[in-house]
């Protein structure tokens, strides 16, 4: 891993104080986390991007948070990237993920949106998909209840009393890309999938 290249480390999630505990803003509590663990505080904004400047260990990264909607976080990317001089290769995108069961990581270095909507503006944003994704799983609603509607809700009260622990491993897992590389990560949390 080069020392020298900023790495772009992006939570997607929706702007405002009624999603803020959504499934859908696990991204946005990663970043939060970060911030926390590493004193980089998210507080800079510029291009519709709250954003943070700062080292994981001794590699410079930004830690940002689109503040459009989720399905327009493309844009503003690429705006703050553009600033930055940042390569699409260099960002690390951290967001929900409904195929993946609750507390559930796989990192992707690569590929299609998946139906994420947020992913999708962000390929289309950049004009590709190599990026790094650290997708966090959220589950599918038991009910069969409407898929916006289950990603908009909070997490209910079984998954918060182990919430933090799940952020937590989403946090070394990018602290493991950042320091270690991808194949790392991959090799470390790819692992008990379903």
């Amino acid at each position: 891993m080069e020392d020298e290249r900023i790495r772009l480390i992006v939570g997607l999630g929706n702007p405002g104080r009624a999603y803020r505990l959504s499934r859908h803003n696990a991204g946005f509590m990663v970043i939060d986390a970060l911030a926390e663990g590493f004193s980089i505080p998210v507080k800079k904004r510029a291009h519709d991007v709250r954003y943070g400047l700062g080292k994981i260990e001794a590699i410079p990264v930004i830690l940002a948070k689109p503040q459009d909607f989720m399905n327009r976080s493309g844009p503003p990317l690429r705006r703050l990237a553009d600033y930055f001089r940042i390569q699409r290769e260099a960002m690390v995108i951290v967001h929900d993920d409904i195929d993946l069961a609750f507390q559930r990581l796989k990192i992707k270095e690569k590929g299609g949106d998946g139906g994420h909507n947020g992913i999708r503006s962000i390929i289309e944003a950049f004009g590709g998909g190599e990026f790094i994704r650290v997708r966090m799983g959220v589950g599918r609603s038991e009910k069969g209840a409407d898929v916006v509607d289950h990603v908009l809700g909070d997490f209910n009260r079984s998954e918060r009393e182990v919430l933090d622990d799940f952020i937590q491993k989403t946090c070394q897992a990018v602290e493991t890309i950042v320091l270690k590389g991808i194949k790392v990560g991959m090799n470390r949390f790819n692992k008990n999938l379903h």
